[in-house]
């Protein structure tokens, strides 16, 4: 565990407050809908949770996770700060720490999906919208994550 101000950010999957977590998740679009069921099964098969932690309160306030291949790949999914935090450098905190993580930073390449509007702060870590001939796909069951 990193201190870091008033925060403590941590990989310990098992210490995520479920229900602090739904807190989150209620905060971004592509997350509201999630059960408390499939967040525990989102974090039973993520490889690396994130989380920070403002410490004189005791509550949850960024996450991120990773699912990753430990050496071509690592996928960062989720990354959510609470909305009444965001601009104190707690999504950097959570960046940060998914990308010194041992099965993370040595990949040879880290991808993300992100809205316009956010590229320029993960463009920080030296994420790109050139991704060569790539193009994203999806086939999805929720309808939110095809719409404009």
């Amino acid at each position: 565990m990193v201190a870091h101000s008033s925060y403590d950010v941590s990989y310990d999957v098992d210490a995520v407050h479920v229900p602090q977590l739904m807190d989150l998740f209620a905060s971004a679009w592509w997350t509201a809908r999630r059960t408390e069921a499939e967040a525990r099964a989102i974090l039973a098969g993520s490889d690396v949770a994130v989380t920070v932690v403002d410490r004189p309160v005791d509550r949850l306030v960024g996450f991120a996770r990773v699912l990753t291949d430990r050496t071509y790949l690592a996928v960062v999914l989720d990354v959510i700060v609470a909305p009444d935090v965001r601009g104190e450098g707690v999504g950097a905190m959570v960046m940060d720490a998914v990308l010194e993580h041992p099965w993370v930073a040595g990949v040879t390449s880290v991808e993300l999906v992100c809205r316009p509007e956010v590229t320029a702060f993960y463009e920080r870590w030296g994420f790109t919208q050139h991704v060569g001939h790539s193009r994203l796909m999806r086939r999805t069951t929720d309808v939110s994550l095809i719409g404009e």
